[in-house]
């Protein structure tokens, strides 16, 4: 299929699915340019958070050309909560995964309409440096608390904060999980909120927030100037 598809001389998107069965990461990077790492989601809780912990494992093997695919979003079709669909589009956005819409969009909420259209959080999806965001750091009960990050471009730092807990709960991202020195002055700007929230963050950077939901940051670290140093 792939020799028949480029012998056509089109440019062409081969989305390969197999649900993963036999660890399409390793050998379909050589055959198309999206291989499906899962079984089918569903639109629950259960079924997305199981689904990205499973696709996570593959990060290292996504890149320009070629990517995990986690199945569809489902985002808009109405089993999971507007909290638990962000969460949801956000982590399926750093992990570099296909956005493709898996609702009617003939008869989107103003709130679906939000979540897919949020040009802030596609452009970490789409960001050409490619790397794959994956799950860096965990706490709490069952692991529930977790941060996930990727690099980008221009040595920025796509972070997800993502409280997979049954209450509220506040998530630290400590620089080393980021892979950053701890004394790195970083800005962080809140991709949903569309806003600058902190200039010059030391060592770490914490948010609190309720069960199921998650925030998604940009960090980008400060040059020094000649005179610090």
């Amino acid at each position: 299929m792939r020799d028949a598809l480029n012998a056509t001389g089109r440019t062409i998107f081969y989305s390969i699915c197999e649900w993963g069965v036999d660890d399409p990461a390793l050998w379909a990077g050589e055959l198309g340019n999206s291989w499906r790492t899962t079984d089918d989601i569903n639109d629950s809780w259960a079924s997305m958070t199981m689904i990205a912990d499973l696709n996570d494992k593959w990060a290292a093997y996504a890149g320009p050309g070629g990517w995990n695919d986690p199945d569809m979003l489902e985002v808009g079709n109405g089993g999971m909560t507007y909290q638990e669909y962000r969460s949801h589009f956000s982590i399926w956005a750093l992990m570099k995964a296909p956005l493709l819409i898996g609702c009617d969009v003939r008869n989107m909420t103003a709130e679906t309409l939000e979540i897919v259209t949020n040009k802030e959080v596609i452009a970490v999806n789409q960001d050409p440096l490619g790397v794959q965001g994956r799950k860096v750091y965990v706490s709490g009960t069952d692991d529930c608390l977790q941060v996930w990050a990727g690099p980008l471009t221009g040595h920025r730092i796509a972070v997800v904060l993502w409280n997979r807990c049954s209450k509220a709960a506040t998530i630290t991202a400590a620089w080393g999980a980021l892979g950053l020195e701890s004394s790195t002055s970083v800005s962080v700007r809140d991709l949903w909120k569309h806003e600058d929230v902190v200039t010059d963050a030391v060592a770490s950077f914490r948010a609190r927030m309720d069960a199921h939901s998650c925030e998604m940051y940009i960090f980008t670290p400060q040059t020094v100037s000649h005179s610090e140093v």
